[in-house]
């Protein structure tokens, strides 16, 4: 099973206020909304998070000049992060996610650490090259502990370090962990059973790879925010598939009959194929198609597009994907149905991965609480 252990971390200033300098993760930023966080503060970790012209390099400069400047601060002794996230679910019910973050041992997948989702190559080339450069794990990979009792834990820590609420209506609520105890007793509870990672598979790949490269004991584990895997921490979303690159005269709607029965009324529990217009047709799978195939919106739908003339993006909210159907940056899109906490548990405990892009978790830690030194 991989350790878990506290870590010195590297934290902003107290001077300067969380809301303005947190960021949303890299893979769910675009121009405009990099834009507005840099104009909120030029200390924002969306600059060394998400470089801009200057590249990598400009990131490593800009990291290390924010410690020589006080902007940023080392702790003096290795501590736990815990944090907590309340916000609203989508039936507007509160709901809230607690976990840790520390530093969690490395191990090669399926060998106590557990991935759930395939990559894609060029994420991964994207945050090795800048954590070579800063020499630094910049946000935590989300990993869903198998222990129970983990959130117990994490209660009764007295005044927070800091709290504030995002622009999104989530509440997040920090506390430094540095109590001997209760810092041993976490990282019992974490190293007790394997874990999966939820949101973060091409930093892990990352870590391992750069683990590899440089050597030594701060490179050999991860920063992970751990979370118990119950369903009362947990809220996952949908990531929606965006379709383009077919020919002018292609019929996706038959192409797709072969798997589906594809019903224009909406009748029907499934997929829902979005065309412009907002036009929606309901895909209900045929008996026996899908046989061998994961019990996922997301892994059958990906057997369907196999062999089509289809290039495949990812997109979540369904607004955004009417949007990008319509005004035509997309030909079609496809509704896909969440995945359960269940479904994640099994795909991990059978060593299958699900399609990329698979699970979309709500809310999303943000990227500034804390970062961590690996040169």
């Amino acid at each position: 099973m991989p350790s878990f252990e506290p870590f010195a971390g590297i934290r902003y200033a107290s001077r300067l206020r969380p809301e303005d300098v947190t960021s949303p993760p890299y893979d769910v930023i675009d121009a405009d909304d990099r834009a507005a966080l840099v104009a909120r503060s030029e200390h924002n970790a969306v600059v060394i998070d998400l470089p801009g012209e200057g590249g990598y390099d400009d990131a490593a400069t800009t990291f290390e000049a924010w410690q020589r400047e006080g902007v940023l601060v080392t702790d003096e002794r290795p501590s736990f992060t815990v944090h907590r996230m309340d916000h609203r679910d989508d039936e507007g019910r509160p709901a809230h996610t607690l976990g840790v973050i520390g530093a969690l041992g490395l191990e090669a997948p399926g060998e106590g650490i557990l991935p759930h989702e395939h990559t894609t190559p060029k994420a991964k080339s994207d945050r090795l090259d800048l954590m070579r450069t800063t020499r630094a794990q910049l946000s935590a990979v989300w990993v869903l502990s198998l222990a129970s009792g983990l959130s117990a834990l994490l209660g009764d820590l007295g005044e927070p370090r800091s709290t504030w609420t995002d622009g999104d209506g989530v509440t997040h609520t920090v506390w430094k962990l540095d109590d001997p105890e209760r810092v041993a007793s976490i990282s019992a509870s974490v190293a007790s059973t394997p874990v999966v990672v939820a949101d973060g598979h091409h930093r892990y790949e990352t870590a391992l790879t750069y683990r590899d490269e440089v050597g030594g004991a701060a490179s050999g584990s991860m920063m992970s925010y751990v979370v118990e895997l119950v369903d009362d921490q947990l809220t996952v979303r949908p990531i929606h598939r965006l379709l383009s690159g077919m020919p002018d005269d292609f019929d996706l709607a038959r192409a797709l009959s072969s798997f589906y029965d594809v019903r224009e009324d909406g009748a029907g529990d499934g997929p829902t194929l979005v065309l412009p217009g907002d036009r929606r047709s309901s895909l209900v799978e045929r008996p026996g198609v899908f046989d061998g195939t994961a019990d996922l919106d997301s892994a059958r739908l990906s057997a369907a597009l196999r062999d089509l003339p289809v290039e495949v993006s990812y997109q979540h909210g369904v607004d955004r994907v009417v949007k990008a159907v319509d005004s035509g940056e997309a030909q079609a899109g496809v509704l896909v149905r969440p995945a359960t906490v269940a479904q994640i548990r099994a795909n991990a405990a059978s060593g299958e991965r699900m399609p990329p892009k698979t699970t979309f978790f709500h809310p999303k830690p943000p990227t500034g609480i804390v970062f961590r030194d690996v040169s």
